[in-house]
């Protein structure tokens, strides 16, 4: 038997994967479910699991966070998650594995047998990965992209950049200094190179950055107002995905 822990703040999203589990994966045990930081801390220590089930967006302490408070992380991990953005990208950096909330019978089955067939040694290579590359992710203050303009290349902070617009072939690039940067790139090659930091591309024309956003205007597809004043459309079929992140980013 494998000895496992599920960590998720929702009990409907724990309780449906605790009853999957036991249908169709019987050599896995759940020893503890967890949804906040003191009980998954202390399940952790006190049961020695082999394998953990961690919700990635938790209120509070993030599942990456979590494991960064870690003093030694000695089990397999299976990222579960409702969004399918930034989080899963960040874990498909360490080749782990992850399921998309909610969880299908079918790629939970084909996960955890994924796991079974690791090494320990090879899963805690994947994961110091990961936690590596969020890290480097994360600190936007040191970060710069090369923006190829008719001039050359420009090298702008990522934290200076409010939003992204359209242009045809080319992309205008807004910063918080009120310049404006024509790069002969498309929008879809700009929300690329961005993938891994906080850019939601919520209109076919423009792609924002959270950090500036204000406030979030109902409608049909709804507007966000970033802190510059400027009023940028949603729409339709992006309105759920974001106002899911905003929610979160606000938990």
């Amino acid at each position: 038997m494998v000895k496992a822990i599920i960590i998720d703040d929702e009990k409907h999203c724990s309780d449906n994967l605790q009853w999957q589990l036991q249908q169709y994966c019987q050599e896995v045990e759940i020893v503890s479910v967890c949804k906040n930081a003191e009980q998954r801390s202390s399940a952790i220590n006190i049961q020695q699991p082999q394998l953990v089930f961690l919700d990635v967006e938790m209120p509070g302490m993030t599942g990456f966070e979590m494991l960064e408070k870690l003093p030694a992380i000695s089990f397999d991990i299976i990222f579960t998650t409702a969004f399918d953005q930034y989080a899963i990208r960040a874990i498909r950096f360490g080749t782990l594995d992850y399921l998309v909330k909610p969880v299908d019978k079918d790629e939970l089955r084909a996960a955890v047998d994924k796991v079974v067939k690791h090494t320990s040694s090879e899963s805690l290579k994947q994961l110091t990965a990961l936690l590596t590359h969020i890290r480097k992710s994360n600190d936007l203050s040191f970060q710069k992209i090369a923006l190829p303009t008719i001039h050359g290349y420009e090298l702008v902070p990522l934290n200076n950049i409010i939003y992204c617009e359209s242009k045809s072939n080319y992309t205008d690039i807004h910063l918080n200094n009120g310049q404006q940067i024509l790069v002969s790139r498309t929008l879809k090659d700009i929300e690329e190179l961005l993938n891994m930091h906080p850019f939601f591309r919520l209109h076919n024309s423009y792609l924002v950055n959270l950090q500036y956003a204000v406030r979030y205007t109902r409608g049909e597809g709804g507007f966000l107002v970033l802190n510059n004043d400027i009023t940028v459309p949603v729409s339709r079929n992006k309105k759920e995905e974001l106002l899911k992140l905003i929610t979160h980013l606000s938990a």
